[in-house]
């Protein structure tokens, strides 16, 4: 079975201070939260930026910013900006990050509800969109995928030449409104995408570890972070982004699967030297 990789969503871009004070707002804190990750075992840092207040932006100068001073602090680590922002975002502002030429970018195939009043949306024309940007400029997307349609719909853009082939898929888990996050489920999203793909699993609040485990066992891997869970288990929140990397390295080890370094992870993906 391939090397583990460990992705680390840092921040997110709905969960605040209030759920955990060492949820990262500024520079220096995403900067601490990402290294953090990175000497715990992380390969991948999935980023979202925020305002110094910690309002979520998609501005390309935050992201410079954020990323530049990431790679001062962790050379070979792969960083992945998000294009889904925050619900109400447009698409103008959304695909900013991506005219970074990252090595990475997500590619959220489908609309899907976040809850109460809360959608999100990728029409047809979006994924599209932005699909083709990232072939223009050489960027490997991250399909994400809240449901087993948003798979089907990659796949058939995959055929129409907006999405490449060998894709890398981000199963998310848990969403209200996505799918459950199940053995079952896990089993029925691995199943669905090309034997030639990969998948990540991103487990959402108290099913995280629980899922992490499920991919690894299944030849998946695994993302953590504080966009997608705040604790390390009920009533004790997690300290740092750090914390749950490690906790990833230790499931990991009891299941004798070895951790990729940001060379490995890159072989596995396909994004070529570094």
């Amino acid at each position: 079975m391939e090397k583990l990789i460990i992705s680390a969503a840092i921040c997110g871009a709905e969960v605040t201070k209030e759920h955990n004070p060492s949820v990262p707002y500024t520079v220096e804190e995403i900067v601490r939260e990402a290294k953090g990750a990175y000497e715990n075992g992380a390969s991948i840092i999935h980023l979202h930026v925020r305002d110094d207040n910690g309002a979520p932006t998609q501005d390309i100068n935050r992201f410079r910013e954020c990323m530049d001073a990431i790679k001062l602090a962790c050379p070979d680590v792969i960083i992945q900006p998000s294009t889904g922002g925050a619900v109400g975002m447009s698409n103008l502002e959304r695909i900013q990050p991506v005219n970074l030429s990252p090595e990475m970018a997500t590619l959220d195939c489908g609309t899907c509800n976040f809850g109460g009043d809360d959608i999100f949306v990728n029409t047809e024309n979006t994924i599209k969109e932005f699909g083709q940007k990232m072939i223009e400029l050489g960027v490997k997307p991250e399909i994400e995928v809240f449901d087993k349609g948003m798979i089907d719909m990659a796949l058939r853009l995959n055929k129409k030449g907006y999405i490449k082939d060998n894709m890398h898929f981000n199963f998310v888990m848990g969403v209200n409104g996505g799918i459950n996050a199940t053995y079952r489920d896990l089993i029925f999203m691995k199943e669905s995408i090309p034997q030639s793909s990969t998948f990540t699993v991103s487990g959402i609040g108290k099913v995280q570890f629980e899922m992490v485990a499920l991919s690894i066992l299944l030849g998946g891997h695994a993302r953590v972070g504080f966009e997608d869970n705040v604790y390390m288990e009920k009533g004790m929140p997690a300290i740092s982004n750090g914390q749950l990397v490690a906790r990833v390295v230790k499931i990991a080890n009891s299941l004798q699967r070895e951790i990729a370094s940001p060379k490995e992870a890159r072989q596995i993906l396909g994004l070529g030297d570094f």
